[in-house]
């Protein structure tokens, strides 16, 4: 009779410990920063003019002028880095590119 309540209590403390793991490991992950799947440690953010492959609002160049990305922000006025040097982070968006133009990116931070 002993064993088996020893036997339920070791058996109730393991399920307690492991529910305790579960809920530390969830929470941990959460009180991360964000991860972006895109970082361009140097570029110059442009407005971006016509176009053939017509997305995006902004465009990051690199400093002989070539296009490296489209750029568009729900979160971030990129007027106010119009023709300044820039790391900026963000994430592909999904269908692009096309038409022979640049990765499409959502910025999410801009330094």
């Amino acid at each position: 009779m002993i064993a088996i309540k020893h036997l339920k209590s070791t058996s109730m403390k393991s399920t307690i410990l492991f529910l305790s793991l579960i809920c530390l490991i969830c929470f941990s992950n959460s009180c991360k920063a964000p991860k972006y799947g895109v970082t361009v440690k140097d570029g110059i953010i442009q407005k971006q003019g016509p176009t053939v492959y017509q997305y995006g609002t902004h465009k990051l160049v690199s400093d002989k002028g070539e296009t490296i990305y489209a750029l568009t922000s729900d979160s971030i006025n990129l007027d106010l880095y119009i023709d300044k040097k820039v790391e900026l982070q963000g994430d592909k968006i999904k269908g692009y590119p096309i038409s022979g133009g640049p990765d499409y990116i959502e910025v999410k931070k801009i330094k």
